[in-house]
């Protein structure tokens, strides 16, 4: 068990009545003062845990494994472990991660299919047993690594209808699977399952019905060579807002059934997924300033005086965060970001075509290529929601320019819920103690209409 030394993070208590964008909106109103106005996130904890409990409703049979690399923050990981997911990890520094704040090894599964042997003898040494394979360079690389290995074969999925394809890099197509069961038979190593991902943003919730059907398959594979197979993991591609292609219930209500028909509740096997975007995408908002700003005049209309103040120019707006750093989710993870304003429009307000461009020197950081807004000026601030998968984890530093602060926030009632989950029940991360543990100055606050001290979330 590791046995780090306690870690911890702020987060603000939201009283009732308050809201994440009340603290948006404070942050903003407190950075407008200073001549500092970098942008920052506002992240809702307390959205994390209504995923959960969305989560454990629609899909009861399946234990989520949260996908580290969608996002590692700290606050994040310590509250979904409180509330008892597991997490897939795809390296050691994940795994360390995890591991850091008293997770058992039990609840890990090592979920890259091409894993660099320092660490998988990693694994091997602190304990991660579950991990996912492809090939038989890999099951070589396995049985000279780590004694203790649970293997997961990962087979490769019809990811056409999803808009970031996997199966392009990962997944054993069938025709090769039973030859890879014989070969890790060969080898003395113990495959338990098996896994597969129907690509991120899918956008056919059938595509899981054939990917379950398929592993299905290959379970009677594993049987018949004498594997104990237990364990079914039906990956990520869930959507983390509502406004999604395929929503979120819409998987849910095509996935339970085609458990029930190949994976039975009393088949004995144990079902797991990989959500990422699932449980962060909507915790963060974006707040952004405007740094700099150009006017390119339609030279058609600039000429007639009549039509000047109209719908003559094109603006083009500066910000600080780019596709290097928060937005970078643009380039990698085919997002569509849209801002919103901080002060609301007049009704009569004359809005123009623009493009949001980033802080860079690069001609490629661009955020948006056309929308509408209004003439907005130098110190204006733009909001973006819906940004916490596939952003703060990606971003860099290029350029010089800093990655945004983060601002965590989560209500009394929330926070409490996250205590009650993890003293009934679920899986205690270190002797049964919660790993959400706020410092006792936080429980005295009152008499305040929304806190502005900031409490510490304590990992024992």
């Amino acid at each position: 068990m590791n046995t780090a030394a306690p870690t911890e993070f702020e987060f603000q208590f939201l009283e009732e009545g308050f809201s994440a964008r009340d603290i948006v909106e404070q942050k903003i109103n407190e950075s407008s003062m200073t001549d500092d106005r970098d942008a920052f996130y506002v992240c809702d904890l307390g959205d994390v845990r209504k995923k959960h409990l969305r989560w454990v409703r629609a899909l009861p049979r399946v234990t989520p494994f949260y996908a580290v690399k969608c996002n590692d923050s700290q606050a994040v990981v310590t509250t979904l472990a409180s509330l008892g997911t597991g997490f897939d990890c795809a390296s050691k520094t994940e795994i360390q991660l995890v591991q850091s704040l008293g997770v058992d090894p039990s609840r890990i599964i090592y979920a890259n299919p091409c894993k660099q042997v320092s660490q998988i003898k990693y694994a091997s040494a602190h304990g991660v047993q579950m991990m996912t394979f492809d090939s038989e360079v890999e099951l070589m690389k396995v049985a000279r690594c780590h004694d203790n290995a649970k293997l997961v074969l990962r087979i490769a999925t019809d990811d056409s209808k999803a808009v970031c394809r996997l199966s392009v890099k990962f997944g054993a197509p069938l025709k090769a699977c039973r030859g890879l069961l014989e070969r890790a038979k060969e080898l003395g190593l113990d495959v338990i399952g098996v896994s597969f991902h129907v690509g991120s943003g899918c956008t056919d919730a059938n595509s899981y019905t054939q990917a379950i059907a398929d592993a299905c398959c290959v379970f009677h594979m594993g049987d018949e060579l004498g594997f104990n197979m237990n364990l079914l993991d039906i990956g990520g591609g869930f959507p983390g807002v509502d406004d999604a292609e395929l929503k979120f219930e819409e998987i849910t209500a095509v996935v339970n059934p085609a458990l029930d028909k190949y994976f039975p509740a009393d088949s004995g096997v144990k079902i797991i997924a990989e959500p990422g975007r699932f449980y962060v995408a909507s915790a963060y908002t974006l707040v952004v300033n405007i740094i700099a700003k150009k006017v390119i005049m339609d030279e058609e209309s600039a000429s007639d005086e009549e039509d000047e103040g109209t719908t003559d120019r094109t603006l083009m707006y500066y910000v600080n965060d780019g596709v290097y750093g928060s937005f970078n989710c643009i380039l990698y993870d085919h997002a569509h970001c849209l801002p919103t304003l901080h002060k609301k429009p007049k009704p009569d307000e004359t809005m123009y075509p623009c493009s949001i461009w980033g802080p860079t020197c690069d001609g490629l950081d661009r955020i948006v290529e056309q929308c509408n807004l209004p003439d907005l000026q130098v110190g204006d601030w733009l909001v973006f929601e819906n940004m916490g998968a596939y952003t703060v984890a990606a971003s860099s530093t290029f350029n010089g320019f800093q990655r945004p602060d983060i601002h965590y926030v989560m209500s009394r009632p929330s926070w409490q819920q996250v205590q009650q989950i993890c003293s009934q029940g679920m899986p205690a991360p270190v002797e049964e103690s919660c790993l959400f543990e706020v410092s006792a100055c936080c429980g005295q606050e009152s008499n305040l209409e929304m806190s502005t001290k900031p409490c510490q979330a304590r990992v024992v």
